[in-house]
């Protein structure tokens, strides 16, 4: 844990936080989005990129199905509970910036970025798409989720967290929480930095530019549903200039 107030979203993942109200709901949402991972027909042979993974507590359900899975977070901080967590789990590499910029070109079946663009900067994000596209291979698959739309969605993403608190069993704990969250550096950080928001048709726009041929997918990965998710594949030939 670093010590001192957040001042950017870096910092705020780095430090202890109110994010999951309690360890039910972390294990709960962890485990909702490794079923909705292994749901988009991951084949056993494939590598698979969970960037921006988080605490990723079901990571070894996940590579006990495929070939391959890597963990990148950019927080030091997470990336080193996962090495604690995930030591002598030879199929899992929990990697930092050096280790994801050296990853072969074209080496990786498929790249999840789940909830992760709303804390990029929007300058930052046509860089990231690039690395992703060398990284896939051709026939790969880059999947974009929990993106959020604009728009006022502060009531929506409220009544998503209660109804997957009700169904999960921390539904009382997710009302401390709301409240909690009010008091907190991530709402004084969301008013102060906001957070990265996209329409459907400017991501399929971004994503095009950079090189993929994409489309929205349904559901969205996780438990919100006003959010988005989308599935983008290196086309053909060099990015649009």
């Amino acid at each position: 844990m670093t010590g001192g107030a957040a001042g950017s979203w870096l910092d705020f993942w780095q430090r202890s936080n109110r994010i999951y109200v309690n360890d039910r709901h972390l294990a709960v949402h962890c485990r909702r989005v490794a079923d909705d991972i292994l749901a988009l027909g991951l084949a056993p042979d494939a590598t698979l990129l969970d960037h921006g993974c988080g605490d990723a507590l079901e990571a070894p359900r996940i590579a006990g199905r495929i070939a391959r899975l890597y963990l990148y977070d950019a927080a030091s901080e997470v990336r080193t509970r996962l090495q604690r967590r995930f030591a002598g789990d030879g199929r899992i590499a929990v990697i930092d910036d050096a280790a994801l910029a050296a990853l072969p070109e074209a080496s990786l079946d498929w790249i999840v970025v789940n909830s992760v663009l709303q804390y990029v900067p929007q300058a930052a994000l046509d860089p990231l798409l690039a690395l992703w596209r060398r990284k896939l291979k051709r026939g790969g698959s880059l999947v974009l989720a929990d993106v959020i739309p604009p728009g006022d969605t502060m009531v929506a993403d409220t009544l998503a967290l209660l109804g997957f608190a009700w169904r999960g069993g921390f539904f009382w704990a997710a009302l401390g929480g709301l409240v909690a969250t009010f008091f907190s550096d991530y709402r004084k950080l969301r008013q102060k930095l906001g957070l990265s928001v996209y329409d459907e048709a400017t991501m399929l726009g971004l994503l095009r530019s950079a090189g993929f041929d994409a489309a929205r997918r349904r559901p969205n990965l996780g438990f919100n549903q006003t959010r988005m998710t989308f599935i983008a594949r290196p086309a053909a030939g060099p990015p649009a200039p």
